[in-house]
């Protein structure tokens, strides 16, 4: 019998009908055959009016402890309900706290922004093959840990995303299901324009970004724990039917769930483009892009200040790209010159702990620093680092960064 995973967040458990509705949709798929495990987040704006009264009762004087303790009282209360509602349908089904002997999500004892567990919460998910094997269905609650000594932690935000996903690693579930008040990840915010359209897939790379840049659909940090053996998708609580299609998770890709470093076999060459305050005018990067992808030539990597853009390009073609670029700076009025630089190395770094790594930018160039290695560039998202030093540095500095990594 397969397993699924299905969490449901603060809206789609918002009042008394949302929550028979989800329950509903829950035991349809248990009748259906399935093993279901239920993730509950706290009922719609409960955290937010609890953090209210602490505030205006305790303020600055509640400590994370207490706080983590207090805020815990949302989810807990909500998995009581969904699961009251369940065996009101006939189906057998228990709640799940911390405070309970098989409680599953083990943490470190930061209160407010834990770090899993993994091995541990690997070993204490048994408890919930344990309940499925007998025929009832676990409602386990959302952004919630439990350190060694027993303390309630919280996972941080979006950490009921990073329940459903982590104890679906766990599990190995057929399938984990993010029931939100969206019907799956839209093409931009539907708030804003009306013209957005749902997606029918998006991959696990940018799903996170997409997060990362302040959609509100998935937390990022819950994709960490995405396993591509495992679906995935996004769905609307309106349907009450976990079977209705939404937006599927693709990924991620295998060399995205690894730690991996990269310097690239050739030079890659910089080329600047100077002008007063080019800024501030309009089409002038668009302009020089254009070009460049008009004559078949990649970039590497852009960089911008108030007078100047640097693009990176590949040395071989990099005579091509002076070229063509040198033709827009003497018609374009806003631009002066253009020189052709030095050669350079091309280090990426790239891990999906990133995410939740402070400071992982100092770790990166520290060791530089001490070599006293220049870097010409550097960019990074959520998972990955690029730096660029001369190419003759290109080894040592490669060889010094990959121990990041370690």
């Amino acid at each position: 019998m397969e397993i699924i995973v299905a969490k449901f967040g603060g809206t789609s458990v918002g009042n008394g009908e949302r929550i028979k509705k989800a329950a509903e949709s829950v035991v349809k798929e248990y009748m259906a055959g399935k093993k279901v495990v239920v993730v509950v987040s706290a009922i719609n704006k409960t955290t937010d009016n609890i953090l209210k009264i602490v505030n205006d009762a305790i303020g600055e004087s509640v400590t994370e402890k207490q706080l983590a303790d207090i805020v815990s009282m949302g989810e807990i209360t909500s998995v009581r309900v969904f699961s009251s509602t369940i065996e009101s349908l006939g189906v057998k089904s228990e709640y799940i706290d911390p405070y309970m002997d098989n409680w599953p999500v083990i943490t470190d004892n930061t209160y407010l922004n834990a770090k899993v567990n993994f091995k541990a919460t690997e070993e204490k998910s048994n408890e919930l093959l344990k309940l499925l094997d007998q025929g009832i269905i676990p409602v386990v609650c959302g952004f919630l840990g439990k350190d060694d000594n027993g303390n309630v932690t919280t996972l941080g935000r979006g950490g009921s995303d990073i329940t459903a996903f982590l104890l679906g690693h766990c599990l190995k579930a057929e399938e984990v299901i993010i029931v939100t008040d969206v019907g799956g990840v839209m093409s931009t915010d539907p708030h804003k324009l009306r013209t957005a359209k749902k997606l029918d897939k998006i991959s696990v790379e940018e799903m996170r970004d997409l997060a990362t840049h302040g959609a509100q659909v998935l937390h990022p940090h819950a994709l960490k724990y995405k396993d591509p053996n495992i679906n995935a998708k996004i769905i609307g609580f309106e349907n009450g039917d976990l079977s209705t299609i939404g937006t599927e998770i693709m990924g991620p890709a295998e060399d995205q769930m690894l730690k991996t470093s990269a310097l690239n076999s050739k030079p890659i060459s910089v080329i600047a483009v100077v002008g007063e305050e080019i800024l501030t005018k309009k089409g002038i990067l668009s302009e020089l892009t254009d070009t460049l992808s008009d004559n078949n030539i990649n970039i590497y990597g852009i960089s911008t200040g108030q007078n100047s853009i640097t693009l990176f390009i590949d040395k071989d073609i990099a005579d091509k790209a002076h070229e063509v670029l040198h033709e827009v700076v003497v018609r374009n009025e806003h631009l002066s010159s253009i020189s052709l630089g030095m050669e350079i190395a091309m280090i990426t770094v790239t891990s999906p702990d990133f995410i939740d790594t402070p400071g992982i930018i100092t770790k990166v160039t520290e060791p530089l620093r001490k070599n006293k290695i220049n870097i010409v560039e550097i960019s990074s998202s959520q998972t990955s680092v690029v730096v660029f030093v001369d190419w003759n540095d290109g080894k040592k500095a490669y060889e010094l960064v990959r121990r990041v990594l370690k």
